[in-house]
């Protein structure tokens, strides 16, 4: 089970193919559902934190869709980088479909867990193009 956070994170992340899939999945049950917060498209500040000095700082603006819905009673919320709005929608359902507890938890945790893998691997991939580039000192004693 993740956190709502690393959940939001993942589902952030997650292929929309599979985010609209699985929504309309959990939707085929006929649960009542309301959009709360429409799909929007605006921009969002990125920050990151200096490795060195650990002091955040201004990346630049990103784009970002952000969408908010009620399912049996609960609210669910998504953020994701770029303008699919379909995509967002949905993965602010799959968060209301944990939040209420309902059968397709499971199924959108395992969304979580291949995304997590995914990125894992990718990750690797990318340690592995840059380790040839490692420049190792001897220690001089």
């Amino acid at each position: 089970m993740f956190s709502r956070e690393a959940r939001a994170e993942l589902l952030a992340e997650a292929d929309p193919d599979a985010l609209i899939a699985l929504a309309d999945q959990c939707l085929a049950d006929g649960a009542p559902v309301r959009v709360l917060t429409a799909p929007e498209v605006g921009c969002v500040a990125a920050q990151v934190i200096d490795p060195v000095a650990a002091e955040r700082f201004l990346l630049g603006d990103v784009l970002a869709c952000r969408a908010e819905v009620e399912l049996a009673g609960h609210r669910g919320w998504a953020m994701r980088l770029g303008d699919d709005r379909a995509a967002v929608l949905a993965a602010a359902v799959l968060d209301a479909e944990v939040q209420a507890g309902r059968a397709g938890a499971a199924a959108v945790d395992e969304l979580c867990r291949r995304t997590q893998q995914a990125r894992a691997a990718e990750d690797d991939r990318e340690w592995a193009e840059l380790a040839p580039t490692v420049v190792e000192f001897e220690e001089l004693t």
